[in-house]
């Protein structure tokens, strides 16, 4: 177990989001809202699946997005990084932990 986890959250308006957080507790990812929750946790699949694929990574200068590969749709999209070196280190942080990653629904 890596100590990061995917933590389910509902906004104020009653949909559903995830962050992917390191075991630091530092958010490494989010994702959009959904509308069901049943979606979010298909989501977090989504980043467990593609987390390790070099070609899921859309990368920008600032941030990153992880997409599927299946269907291209952007799953999750990183914080804003000031260097280059340290969003590559945000990539490498959800490449390690989202595969192991615990499931919390702070839903409940």
């Amino acid at each position: 177990m890596s100590g990061a986890k995917f933590e389910v959250k509902k906004t104020k308006n009653g949909q559903f989001h995830f962050v992917l957080k390191a075991s630091n507790g530092q958010v490494i990812l989010q994702s959009e809202t959904y509308t069901r929750k049943a979606n979010c946790k298909n989501g977090i699949a989504s980043v467990i699946k593609n987390a390790v694929l070099d070609k899921a990574y859309d990368v920008h200068p600032k941030y990153f997005n992880l997409k599927s590969v299946a269907n291209g749709q952007v799953v999750a999209t990183s914080e804003q990084y000031n260097s280059t070196t340290a969003r590559d280190n945000g990539i490498a942080s959800v490449k390690k932990n989202a595969p192991t990653a615990e499931l919390v629904d702070l839903t409940l």
